[in-house]
């Protein structure tokens, strides 16, 4: 379906979108609860597919277009967050609470994990859970969580040291 994108078949493109947008907007809306940022991002990334099919490499790569796509929307996502950071003026006040509801994508993840290690992902505290899914199932670095989540990145490293000696004393 992307070597037709890239030859400028408006219905693959159609076709790619209708398949691949409603996942994409619930794995960005995991990630960014403000919607306009979300809308944005998905324009962003079905533009750069749009724009840059002909160099998709996919199969031949080991790859898939939906981890393609996906690997352009987080990028964009953290660009977004940079953006968004250098306009606003730093919070003042009392830090906000953060609910932390178990999504569909957690269910699936756990699903396609063994259950021991889906369990013991589970039982991470939340903050060390976001940065495990940021860096290993999203394949962001280090620099790319910082911005994903708002935080330095020396806490990001600390947090991802956390979680593996928590899995490892989990899992051995």
């Amino acid at each position: 379906m992307v070597r037709r994108i890239a030859r400028g078949d408006d219905a693959a493109f159609d076709e790619f979108y209708r398949r691949t947008a409603p996942w994409l907007a619930v794995r960005l809306r995991r990630r960014c609860a403000d919607d306009d940022v979300v809308a944005e991002v998905m324009q962003d990334a079905y533009l750069a597919v749009w724009r840059a099919a002909a160099g998709y490499a996919g199969s031949y790569a080991g790859g898939s277009a939906a981890g393609w796509l996906w690997t352009i929307a987080a990028r964009r996502l953290v660009d977004a967050y940079r953006s968004r950071a250098r306009r606003l003026p730093p919070p003042t006040g009392l830090p906000m609470a953060v609910l932390t509801v178990p999504g569909a994508e957690d269910e699936v993840v756990g699903r396609l994990m063994d259950d021991p290690v889906a369990s013991a992902v589970r039982d991470l505290a939340p903050e060390l859970r976001e940065v495990v899914q940021a860096m290993v199932l999203d394949e962001l670095s280090v620099s790319e969580t910082s911005a994903l989540l708002g935080v330095p990145e020396g806490t990001v490293k600390t947090r991802a040291r956390r979680a593996r000696a928590l899995l490892r004393e989990v899992l051995s």
